[in-house]
């Protein structure tokens, strides 16, 4: 018997759950070589697109329009930074040793961050559940999970078919992979 987590397991178990933590961390390592100078540009568009087509998600952050929000799907060799002001909202990915100062941070593995945005997941749910983790300004949190949960559709496949049938194809994989 091994002991993982507090919890007695088989050796079995044990290799299970090692393989599924190798395999949650694969995104980190597949996109570690990808500069970030490649991703900025994907970024800007999708909160751009996002900001003109759902108007309303960055006007219910209201007085916590100015705040920077760290969202940190560990299993991504990057962070981002969320700076959801209506007039100019800001999506940027930041090396892990160069984050900028924030006021919440928001930490989940990519798919369970993913799950949540596209309105698969309760924040509030995966919170206590221990699947995401919250910091600093709750408040400011909370009101972007309320605004996300306020919004009509799925803001993973306004994503999505923001990179056309690339994208919806992706959306579509990865939301196999979830459910496994």
């Amino acid at each position: 018997m091994r002991i993982l987590t507090g919890m007695n397991i088989s050796e079995s178990q044990a290799s299970y759950t090692n393989e599924h933590v190798r395999f949650a961390m694969l995104p980190r390592y597949a996109l570690q070589p990808v500069p970030l100078i490649l991703i900025q540009p994907a970024l800007r568009r999708i909160v751009t697109t996002i900001a003109q087509e759902k108007p309303s998600l960055f006007q219910r952050i209201g007085c916590h329009k100015d705040k920077k929000f760290l969202i940190d799907p560990y299993n991504l060799p990057f962070v981002l930074v969320l700076e959801p002001n209506p007039e100019r909202p800001k999506l940027r990915a930041y090396n892990r040793d160069k984050v900028p100062q924030t006021q919440a941070h928001i930490s989940g593995s990519f798919l369970t961050l993913l799950r949540m945005i596209d309105g698969e997941l309760d924040g509030d749910a995966l919170f206590f559940t221990r699947e995401l983790s919250v910091e600093g300004d709750t408040e400011a949190v909370v009101c972007l999970r309320n605004a996300l949960d306020n919004v009509e559709g799925s803001i993973a496949e306004d994503v999505a078919n923001i990179f056309g049938r690339a994208g919806i194809l992706s959306l579509n994989i990865l939301r196999r992979i979830k459910k496994n």
